[in-house]
């Protein structure tokens, strides 16, 4: 047997299926490809598949990854790109099959694409304010804990680099923030100091495009 780690982007509609109904759709890919697949054992046998690291609700995702045990150690990578491919929805894309090299749990920050609208500012404005946001000594923010009481967050400490560019009519910002097994910090939670602090209510995309270990290499 070979695990091997299955490289997609998922856009379009599908950034709104959760990660519970992503697992439905791989699962039921992986049955219609008719790949050589490992399954569990037990009562309710089932493709072996595991993910990395969820992607929120709405979020664009350009190197989202899985593992799929097959059952041969020798695989033709064109197949299995193909085959699941053909029964994938159309807003989740197979690119690239690779062997393993991290393990999930070296994961521990993550880099988003946030772009931004406002009905209320021009695009210069917009660019001003991020700036100065993200330069504030304190970022405040009301955040849900795992008990889901509200409590108030500074986020300033945990943006580990930025970046702020207009683009088009847009703003777009590249946020480095921590993720994985012990810190994640959700970069909505920057729109939502924005729009406190400047009163406004932008329109925003957010896209996850890629994560890295603790030294920065990226996930493998």
């Amino acid at each position: 047997m070979k695990t091997v780690r299955i490289w997609f982007t998922k856009d379009d509609e599908c950034k709104y299926i959760s990660h519970l109904d992503l697992n439905r759709v791989v699962m039921r890919a992986l049955h219609k490809s008719r790949l050589n697949i490992w399954h569990t054992e037990g009562f309710n046998p089932h493709p072996f598949v595991t993910f990395a690291l969820p992607l929120s609700l709405g979020f664009k995702g350009v190197k989202e990854n899985m593992d799929i045990r097959l059952m041969d150690d020798e695989y033709n990578k064109e197949e299995i790109i193909t085959s699941l491919n053909n029964c994938l929805p159309q807003g989740i894309r197979v690119y690239d099959v690779t062997e393993p090299v991290m393990k999930a749990g070296k994961i521990d920050k993550a880099l988003f694409e946030i772009v931004v609208k406002s009905d209320k500012d021009n695009v210069d404005t917009l660019y001003s304010n991020f700036n100065s946001l993200f330069d504030r000594e304190q970022i405040l923010v009301m955040k849900k804990t795992k008990k889901k009481v509200l409590k108030e967050l500074d986020i300033k400490p945990y943006i580990l680099k930025y970046k702020v560019a207009d683009y088009n009519g847009y703003i777009k910002c590249r946020v480095l923030l921590p993720a994985g097994s012990t810190t994640n910090i959700n970069p909505t939670l920057i729109i939502k100091a924005y729009n406190e602090i400047y009163n406004d209510d932008v329109f925003y995309q957010i896209t996850r495009l890629d994560v890295f270990d603790k030294e920065g290499n990226s996930f493998k």
